[in-house]
């Protein structure tokens, strides 16, 4: 599918615009699935400043979304009307430590950010070494691994509003629960800080290795998929209840039920973004069909259909 090229009628009305805008981008290289269509309009800002910019002058009619490293995303066949922004690690990506905190970019790898902890020596950040995502993403879902979340460590974290105004939130705005925040969507955070406690280097990366090692041993990260598939109910886990319905391994055209994690789903090599959000929904199907439990997405999933 394509587009009609807005770029144009963009480019002339932010005539100080120096980020990039590219039309009918394909967006399918840009996650972990490596399936999905284009992006109307992928827009990558220089820094902080351009984007307010663009955003303070983007027609309030247009769609606008934000990726990251695409490991939590599944893009439709049809692409994505309207403008995609992706923070680029350049201008979004810097980690740096100073006495008990780290402050980061949102471009910035959550492994990043528990690297930098560490060689500072300090606690707490490790569970983020095992988060395939930016650090945008852990704000916008409170991410989390290994018993801790984002909200356990995060002092402060800076956004861009859709007016191109710019916000500090505290802790306590953010108001997080399990897998999400309740900051406005349209917000598109910047930058983070956090706090974690002075430590001893070698048990903090003792830590981070056995966080590695569970990854390694239990999850199929070495294949095209988007991390875990559905939020774990209160009191259970989502790979429980799908082994349970007997989908552990089942298949929709080139996508497949993880063999070795149930609530992974995988992109076998030829996959659409319509055979793997019909997978999902067949494994939510069979899940309320044998437990009477309802499974609510945990990947992100954009766009229009083929």
């Amino acid at each position: 599918m394509t587009f009609p090229d807005i770029t144009p009628d963009l480019k002339a009305a932010m005539p100080l615009l120096r980020g990039r805008l590219l039309a009918n981008q394909s967006l399918a290289e840009l996650t972990w699935f490596r399936v999905g269509g284009p992006a109307q309009v992928l827009f990558t800002p220089a820094d902080e400043e351009d984007l307010a910019y663009f955003l303070k002058l983007l027609p309030n009619e247009l769609p606008v979304y934000v990726v990251g490293v695409g490991s939590n995303l599944i893009v439709r066949d049809g692409g994505m009307p309207g403008v995609v922004i992706r923070l680029s690690p350049r201008a979004f990506g810097e980690t740096s430590a100073s006495g008990d905190t780290v402050t980061a970019g949102t471009a910035a790898l959550d492994k990043r950010v528990a690297e930098t902890a560490a060689a500072a020596g300090i606690g707490g950040m490790e569970f983020f070494f095992g988060i395939p995502g930016t650090i945008g993403g852990a704000l916008r879902m409170n991410a989390g691994a290994n018993g801790s979340e984002t909200k356990d460590v995060l002092v402060e974290a800076t956004g861009i509003g859709r007016d191109g105004t710019k916000h500090v939130f505290s802790n306590a705005d953010m108001k997080f629960v399990y897998r999400n925040s309740g900051i406005d969507p349209s917000v598109i955070f910047t930058s983070a800080r956090f706090r974690g406690q002075v430590a001893d280097a070698e048990t903090i990366r003792a830590r981070m290795n056995e966080v590695q090692n569970h990854r390694e041993t239990a999850q199929p990260i070495r294949e095209k998929t988007g991390g875990s598939t559905f939020k774990n109910p209160p009191g259970n886990s989502a790979w429980k209840l799908i082994d349970a319905a007997g989908c552990r391994g089942l298949c929709v055209g080139g996508a497949q039920v993880s063999e070795m994690h149930c609530n992974f789903l995988i992109n076998t090599g030829n996959a659409t973004g319509h055979d793997i959000e019909t997978l999902g929904e067949t494994v939510r199907e069979r899940v309320k069909a044998n437990s009477g439990i309802e499974l609510h997405w945990e990947i992100k999933r954009i766009g229009i259909p083929a």
